[in-house]
């Protein structure tokens, strides 16, 4: 009888002797809900395996079952050690599936024999962009046959791809490989706008090259389909018009896919676009591919301009572009082609901001146009800046880039019109720590470090915002992607705080919002949008935006606070109205309203009765107020909410993936990720253990902004 480890922890008793070639002896598949016998040191490894992709990972794919070691725990900062029980080398091999980091001796698995290192591997990731697939690797050990062993996966690496992937960990005495990939290739001369190239969501990651007279002018990552694709992505060549493509990649099993890309005059799916099952209806979201984080928001002439992090080859976060958007009125968008291309394959476009350089102090300008400035993290160099002279259309590389290099990401660009110069917010890694920091520059292009503010991570965000509606009574604020802000004075190089920080929402479903620049003062709005961090499974398209917000700033007992509500633009939407007033709601009698819509405004008024609860219930979601508490909630999401002399106003934006809350003008913001049931469409008034009033309540369908889009 011999003992094996068939899991994390778990051993077997095989009542057989088991000779070379018998069988592969499983030492760990990592199924398990801790590592059990397995001793970990450090976070990296957290308590136990993972579930595959962690928060704000790129797709992880290539493991076995449901589980694998994942050491980007909490993300890259975190280190230590995970090593295994010993065990007897029985076999010529050890075989494993292995992705991450490729830092040697940083992110590996090493194998031990007589406490000395024997073995040792790594992932293939040295660099931004890359993929996440575990393959299999394996170390012949047939000269330690019959010795005791021990395996430790090391994370030691702090930086970018600082962690490791592994799963599967067995002996045998075969090696375990992949199929090998072949080099093909295919020549396409470029006759209509688009090529169409079929995807298999969770197929494996092949590197996808477009070449031009001898010149790589595309290179992506993409889970190109070998059989029926789950959808098609298309990729914009109307630049290579009359000229010969190249396409080339390394595919497992040959060059057959490649005979699946076709050309086509419009997007895949050009007929039914915009009007998927899960498409939102009144927010933004691409027509193909993965969007997150907003980039780039800036008014200019009659227009907003939204940029985005986007995937077009996926539906899945990877390959960032800069996708775009315009709108005369921030709810009817058109996307227009892709922005900004990554500088090279390994450099990807992250996320950043634009202006408008009306005094043209970077002396970009040509011809009449006032000129768009963008500044963006090239993950490959550092912050980089890029201009537009037709519209923000296109835009031309600085040859000066990367224009400031540091540990960190994101620029927010503003003008400081006291000191005449711009300013530059950038989340900074320094010193260990999270920081803000502040750089200025008089033409956007030489920028010196003047200030950092510590305790906010990515994607950071500064304006000025008057008090109360009182232009003469001013305060700045700064917050970064989770929302959470700090209120105090800025004065072009240095920001003070003035109160510790405050949540911003609570929701399940806001990150890295940002806010437009160059809105006119005749407006005089400060408009924000946040990703919606909400999943569309099984559309072409995945992720979208939060409806636009109108900030301010309001003085309450507690302090000052920043505010939302929906922008009015919401108004344009508007078709049939439902109206009700001075009702009494009444435990277990609900109040229903006539409205049965799939998209809804919903404004209501309450004023406090003896209920212990009211609230309104629509299409299947609760948005409750619970009266002793002070708290309202939706969903699984609640957030404080003072009564306001003793009345509630509720203000909810209901569409098919998410369902926005507003509580007393905007003093809470909930905004929640919730797929609404086709079938229900019933709007109803409650009240529980007791009565309450409803003072006003208006309903409001609303009309699809895609209805002229297809």
């Amino acid at each position: 009888m011999r003992t094996v480890f068939i899991g994390v922890g778990v051993l077997l008793c095989v009542a057989a002797q088991l000779r070379a070639g018998d069988a592969d002896i499983l030492i760990a598949d990592f199924e398990g809900d801790d590592y059990g016998a397995w001793k970990t040191t450090g976070e990296a490894f957290g308590k136990g395996p993972a579930r595959g992709t962690l928060p704000h990972q790129m797709p992880v794919s290539g493991f076995l079952g449901k589980g694998l070691v994942n050491s980007f725990f909490s993300g890259d900062g975190t280190t230590g050690t995970l090593t295994s029980p010993a065990f007897k080398i029985e076999r010529k091999f050890i075989n494993f599936l292995i992705g991450g980091g490729e830092h040697p001796g940083q992110t590996c698995i090493a194998l031990l024999v007589d406490d000395k290192t024997v073995r040792t591997a790594t992932g293939p990731n040295d660099r931004p962009g890359g993929t996440e697939a575990l393959d299999w690797h394996s170390w012949d050990v047939a000269e330690f046959a019959g010795k005791m062993a021990v395996i430790q996966i090391v994370d030691q690496a702090t930086g970018g791809w600082g962690h490791i992937n592994v799963d599967h960990i067995v002996q045998g005495d075969q090696k375990k490989q992949a199929n090998p990939p072949v080099a093909a290739e295919r020549e396409i001369v470029i006759e209509r706008p688009y090529l169409h190239l079929p995807v298999k969501n969770g197929a494996p990651q092949v590197r996808m090259r477009f070449e031009v007279e001898g010149k790589i002018v595309r290179e992506f990552t993409i889970e190109l389909a070998t059989a029926e694709p789950d959808f098609l992505v298309c990729s914009d060549v109307t630049a290579f018009k009359g000229k010969t493509l190249k396409v080339s990649a390394k595919l497992p099993g040959g060059p057959k896919p490649l005979e699946a890309i076709v050309q086509a005059d419009d997007a895949p799916g050009a007929a039914t676009l915009y009007k998927e099952k899960l498409r939102p209806q009144f927010h933004f979201s691409p027509r193909i591919g993965w969007t997150n984080d907003p980039n780039g928001m800036v008014y200019h002439k009659g227009e907003y301009h939204l940029y985005f992090q986007h995937n077009p080859y996926g539906w899945k976060w990877g390959n960032m572009h800069w996708g775009h958007a315009v709108s005369p009125d921030l709810v009817h968008w058109k996307e227009l082609p892709v922005a900004i291309y990554p500088f090279r394959f390994d450099d990807w476009v992250f996320s950043g901001s634009a202006v408008v350089d009306k005094d043209n102090t970077a002396g970009f300008k040509k011809g009449d146009e006032d000129v768009i400035v963008a500044a963006y993290t090239s993950t490959g160099r550092g912050e980089a800046i890029v201009y537009s002279n037709d519209r923000g259309r296109t835009f031309s590389e600085y040859d000066g880039n990367p224009v400031v290099k540091h540990g960190g990401r994101d620029p927010k660009l503003i003008w400081y019109a006291l000191l005449k110069h711009w300013v530059m917010a950038v989340y900074d890694e320094h010193e260990g720590k999270r920081w803000i920091a502040f750089h200025t520059s008089p033409d956007l292009k030489s920028w010196k470090l003047e200030s950092r503010i510590e305790g906010f991570f990515e994607c950071p965000e500064i304006f000025e915002l008057p008090v109360d509606g009182d232009k003469a009574k001013t305060r700045w604020v700064v917050y970064a992607a989770d929302g959470q802000y700090a209120v105090g004075t800025f004065d072009g190089k240095t920001f003070t705080t003035e109160a510790a920080k405050r949540r911003f929402h609570y929701g399940n479903c806001f990150y890295a919002s940002q806010t437009f620049n160059n809105i006119p003062e005749s407006d005089g709005r400060r408009i924000q949008i946040a990703w919606g961090q909400i999943a569309t499974p099984g559309m072409p398209f995945n992720q979208c935006m939060l409806f636009p917000v109108e900030l301010t700033l309001r003085t309450t007992g507690e302090g000052l606070r920043l505010c939302a509500v929906p922008a009015r633009e919401i108004e344009k939407l508007r078709a049939k109205e439902h109206a009700l007033k001075d009702a009494a709601v009444k435990d277990g009698e609900a109040v229903v309203s006539s409205a049965a819509g799939e998209l809804l405004d919903i404004q209501a008024e309450f004023e406090l009765g003896d209920a212990k609860e009211f609230g309104v219930a629509v299409r299947g979601a609760t948005v409750a107020y619970d009266v002793a508490k002070g708290q309202l909630r939706c969903q699984k999401c609640s957030g404080p909410l003072p009564a306001d002399q003793g009345k509630v106003r509720l203000r909810i934006l209901v569409d098919r993936t998410s369902i926005e809350v507003f509580g007393n003008d905007g003093l809470l913001y909930m905004p929640v990720g919730s797929i609404q049931p086709e079938d229900n469409r019933r709007v109803e008034v409650f009240a529980k253990g007791g009565s309450a009033k409803l003072t006003a309540l208006q309903v409001y369908e609303l009309r699809s902004v895609w209805e002229a889009e297809k």
